[in-house]
């Protein structure tokens, strides 16, 4: 007799939702148990460099990432045009997982739990690579405000 949830990952009682997401962004190939390892060390590492709690500042870099505004493209009588939309709760999680993941595997050198560590603490002190692209879908936005009109289309 087998149950539905004999094949459900153990998750630990001090991660959250979010953290859990997080992980599963990290994850690649079905590697969950290495994506977890990578996230807690990563949370070690944050708290060695910085004195505050890691999760705050896994909080705090999340928060900093989110965008608020982006651009879609819209056709319109033959012509594309980037029309600058608010961004739902959920796909803001979305995008600053990916830019924050993105971020961190561009870089060179060190193991992922570090380049991750470093890219999260740069986050939540607002410089990195992360936050330089939620300030660029920002820009773009507000350059292309004037077609904001034609979202309703």
């Amino acid at each position: 007799m087998t149950t539905q949830n004999q094949y459900a990952q153990h998750i630990p009682e001090n991660s959250s939702p979010v953290q859990e997401k997080f992980i599963n962004y990290i994850m690649l190939h079905g590697k969950k148990s290495t994506a977890r390892r990578i996230f807690n060390e990563c949370l070690k590492t944050i708290s060695k460099k910085t004195s505050g709690d890691p999760e705050n500042v896994f909080k705090t870099a999340l928060e900093n990432v989110k965008p608020s505004v982006e651009v879609k493209a819209k056709r319109i009588g033959g012509a594309v045009y980037q029309i600058p939309m608010e961004v739902k709760p959920k796909r803001q999680n979305a995008l600053a997982f990916r830019w924050i993941l993105d971020a961190a595997r561009s870089k060179k050198g060190s193991n992922m739990s570090q380049k991750l560590a470093n890219e999260l603490i740069d986050a939540a002190n607002e410089q990195g690579n992360a936050i330089k692209k939620k300030e660029d879908t920002h820009r773009m936005a507000q350059a292309n405000r004037a077609f904001a009109h034609l979202a309703r289309y």
